[in-house]
Parts: structure tokens; C-alpha cells; sequence
């Protein structure tokens, strides 16, 4: 890894153990979000596609450049919600209504076989928005939250004027990847499920599933968008 590069998703050939992500993961030199796939690839037609191959940092600093923010986690999850409440999924209880899709994920057997549809990413308007108006909260790719991440939410404050303006967000320490005590990276929350959340692997396709991401890894299926709060004095 003494290179320029980022993380690539590769369908596997045949069915593998869903235990090993690098059987359809390769960290490839040159994939950046200009080059997606490797030095050899562009971004020409991809002007209505999420942006991809971005670290938090890369988010993080364009969202201030622009004058905007990244969402708490709370803040993603209630935009994703679309005013529904207690539904499984962005639209209601059911994945597929009808038969219908609603959101840009795997449909087949991850990480080999995939049915008719989008490859990778998909146009931000190739799916219907949600109750809010707007479009792939789910599915498409990852997107970047600004909170730490942590096994669990802070418990509840006991009165209603107790609680955080935040009630998701846990300190940096407590973001380290348990399993691995000698590697502190800190982690931040990814929300929504990608193109590649299918229901044989990764069912993170609903406004409450998290994941926790080191802030230093980019993936060619996490991006990002930003937020822009309301002024308190206004």
C-alpha cells in the first residue's frame, strides 16, 4: 500500500465465502473518484452519479468549501425517513412493492451474480424520492455522517431538556475497531447501504442500519452529501 490508491468492489466468478471481504475487494493504484476504476477509467457520463472514492477528510473539507456541513447521524436519518415512522424501509415495511425496486441495491447473490439492472452506481433520480423529496437516502452508495462511531447510542436523557443536540455521536476513542486493539484509527458512521447491499450479505438498505468506516479508506461505493441548517436566529 505504498501507493496512491483506493478500494475496489470486483464481482467474484462464482460463489465465496461471505466471511472474506477481499473476494471481491482490491485495493487498485490510480482508482480515485476522477478514476474510478483504475487509471484507465473516467467519470465522463457520470455527471448525475454520486461521487465515489472520497475519505471523510475529502468530504469533510468540500462540504466547508461550499459553505455547507455533513450530517449528524441523527440529522441523515430522519431526511431519510421522509416523515414515515417505525417502517422498515424509506418507503414503508415492504423492499419491494409490487415487485418494484426502489432503491439502487443487489439483487442476486452477492458477490457473484446479479440480476438485470444497474452495475455500479446509478443517476440520483433513476428512483423515486421519498417522502421529502428526496432521492437515494438508500442504496446508491454509503454516504458519510460527522459522528464517531460507537456499538451504541448514548442512553437516553431522562428529561426531554437534558437531551444532547446530537443524541447519536460517541467520542473519537470510543470509534477504534474493537477486534483490532493496536491499529487507532478512528471511525466515523456511514448510513444509507450501497449498490451493493443484497439480502444474502449486507441488508443495510433501511434508515437504521449503520456501518463503521476508518476516516482514512475511500471505496468505490461510499460518497457523501451535505447538509445546510437552519439558523437558529432566523
Amino acid at each position: 500500500m505504498l501507493f496512491a490508491g483506493s478500494l475496489v468492489f470486483t464481482p467474484s466468478k462464482h460463489s465465496v465465502d461471505l466471511r472474506d471481504w477481499s473476494q471481491w475487494w482490491t485495493f487498485l493504484k490510480g482508482a480515485n473518484w476522477q478514476h474510478p476504476y483504475g487509471p484507465d477509467s473516467n467519470i465522463k457520463g457520470l455527471d448525475d452519479h454520486p461521487v465515489v472514492h472520497v475519505a471523510y477528510s475529502d468530504a469533510f473539507l468540500y462540504a466547508r468549501w461550499a459553505g455547507k456541513d455533513l450530517p449528524t447521524e441523527a440529522e441523515w436519518e430522519f431526511a431519510a425517513r421522509g416523515g414515515l415512522e417505525d417502517t422498515e424501509f424509506a418507503w414503508g415495511d415492504e423492499f419491494m412493492p409490487k415487485g418494484c425496486p426502489m432503491a439502487n441495491t443487489w439483487h442476486g447473490d452477492f458477490p457473484h451474480q446479479r440480476k438485470p439492472g444497474f452495475r455500479r452506481t446509478s443517476p440520483v433520480t433513476a428512483f423515486p424520492p421519498n417522502g421529502y423529496g428526496v432521492h437515494d437516502m438508500i442504496g446508491n452508495v454509503w454516504e458519510w455522517t460527522s459522528d464517531w462511531f460507537s456499538p451504541k447510542h448514548q442512553v437516553d436523557a431522562p428529561k426531554a431538556c437534558c437531551i444532547p443536540e446530537n443524541p447519536r455521536g460517541g467520542p473519537e476513542c470510543g470509534s477504534y475497531d474493537q477486534c483490532q486493539p493496536t491499529i487507532k484509527i478512528p471511525r466515523k458512521v456511514l448510513k444509507g447501504g450501497s449498490h451493493l447491499c443484497a439480502p444474502n450479505y449486507c441488508r443495510r438498505y433501511r434508515p437504521a442500519a449503520r456501518h463503521a468506516q476508518p476516516i482514512d479508506t475511500s471505496t468505490s461505493h461510499v460518497g457523501f452529501r451535505c447538509v445546510v441548517r437552519a439558523r437558529k436566529d432566523a
